[in-house]
């Protein structure tokens, strides 16, 4: 399975409650920006999951959008996704290629355990960043890591 770990882009600070934080002017152009560079790299994954939080839904619907792919929110990609929950959760579908839009340090402990980065302290995935894994086996070190791209270098 090729799997996109894509962090929301940038969001607002002031909202009444955390779930609720919209992207930022800076937000809205970095996933554009994301949704640019699959559209020019011909990458059109299966199904895009995301987590419900608002920054993350606005992230993954430009995506969603741009490529006209389904968007499926699921709860388990809230703040707090554990990597082995995760790729259960990834293991009981069957897909191709598959995009998750979600937060820290959730993305990045996710990368350093399936490449087998054991603390996940020297993984840091940035805000609207692209990380292709590609997923062997559905379980800690059961992936490899083919590249990583900032927003800002799309």
């Amino acid at each position: 399975m090729e799997l996109y770990l894509l962090r929301h882009a940038d969001a607002d600070t002031e909202a009444a409650t955390d779930e609720e934080r919209a992207l930022s002017e800076k937000g809205k152009e970095q996933s554009h920006r994301v949704a640019q560079f699959f559209e020019s790299k011909g990458l059109k994954p299966a199904l895009i999951l995301a987590s419900p939080l608002r920054r993350a839904q606005q992230t993954a619907q430009v995506l969603a959008d741009s490529l006209g792919i389904e968007l499926e929110t699921v709860r388990w990609l809230a703040c707090g996704a554990k990597p082995d929950g995760t790729l259960r959760q990834l293991a009981a579908r069957s897909l191709g290629s598959v995009v998750l839009v979600g937060h820290e340090p959730d993305m990045s402990t996710l990368v350093a355990d399936l490449i087998g980065a054991k603390g996940g302290a020297a993984i840091r995935i940035r805000k609207a960043s692209l990380t292709l894994i590609e997923i062997v086996a559905f379980r800690s070190g059961g992936g490899r890591l083919e590249w990583s791209v900032p927003s800002r270098l799309m």
